[in-house]
């Protein structure tokens, strides 16, 4: 049996993860703070080591992520976090694990809070592997300062979709653009553009700490799809953090998506499943 077949997700290693994803959206949300464009009432609250955060009106980085990788929240903490969305007119979104406690979903479901979808993490060991590039396909590392063409090529890329199931949210294209840019600008990001016959096709960031790199923000645009993009990108990336010592490679999919199928097919295995659950402002 192959390590990539046998990679084995315990608590440890979700709390790993998920500790991550909530450096990353909570340092995007204090980017977007520091900004002069910022809107007011953002926030970034800790709880039970997870974050529950708030950039603006219809940001996508509104949610409580991470939250029970380091004990359970009491109702009254709860109610705190419920409290600082309401001020702001916002639903209560919280993407749970479904490694963390059992007794956070019965919280929240004795709380109101429905279950509205689901995404999944997977994840590849690296240890020193190299993952083949097609050759139709340029990827270039794109850290520099002009972030435009970078930026213009993800959000179109997303503007359109394709990953075969409905879209669980959708975001003004200002708005998606302005999260990405936090995202990308977060402490060990990564940005990556694809190029095709000379001319961008696809981008992508990784973000590595800790010795995990997230993969994120990939998107191709129509045209070019079907044409090896989203391989490449994600063959550059898994050698880019596997040269740079990270022993472990996630990725978040929609279920069932042609994004969940690409990337079982480079070796990675579905760790755990995050259940999305929103509680409406009263």
């Amino acid at each position: 049996m192959s390590e990539e077949a046998a990679l084995f997700c315990d608590t440890g290693m979700a709390g790993r993860i998920e500790r991550m994803e909530t450096e990353a959206i909570a340092g995007a949300v204090r980017t977007g703070l520091r900004s002069a464009t910022s809107a007011p009432g953002g926030f970034v609250h800790e709880i039970a080591g997870g974050a529950a955060c708030f950039a603006g009106p219809n940001s996508p980085l509104n949610k409580v992520v991470g939250v029970g990788v380091a004990g359970v929240p009491s109702s009254a903490r709860w109610e705190a976090v419920e409290r600082a969305y309401a001020e702001v007119g916002a639903p209560v979104q919280v993407e749970l694990a479904h490694l963390a406690d059992p007794r956070i979903g019965a919280e929240l479901t004795a709380r109101g809070y429905r279950l509205t979808s689901f995404e999944n993490v997977l994840g590849v060991r690296l240890h020193g592997r190299t993952w083949p590039v097609p050759h139709s396909v340029q990827v270039r590392r794109d850290d520099g300062d002009d972030v435009d063409t970078w930026l213009d090529t993800v959000v179109d890329g997303f503007a359109t979709p394709d990953d075969g199931l409905p879209p669980g949210e959708e975001f003004p294209r200002d708005i998606l653009a302005t999260v990405i840019r936090d995202l990308a600008a977060t402490d060990g990001t990564h940005r990556y553009l694809a190029y095709r016959a000379g001319s961008p096709a696809g981008g992508a960031s990784v973000r590595m700490t800790g010795g995990i790199a997230a993969l994120a923000g990939a998107a191709t645009l129509p045209e070019h799809r079907r044409q090896g993009v989203q391989t490449a990108l994600l063959a550059t990336r898994l050698n880019a953090a596997s040269a740079a010592g990270c022993d472990l490679a996630v990725v978040t999919t929609q279920p069932g998506s042609p994004s969940q199928k690409n990337s079982q097919s480079q070796g990675f295995t579905l760790l755990y499943t995050r259940a999305v659950l929103v509680k409406d402002p009263a």
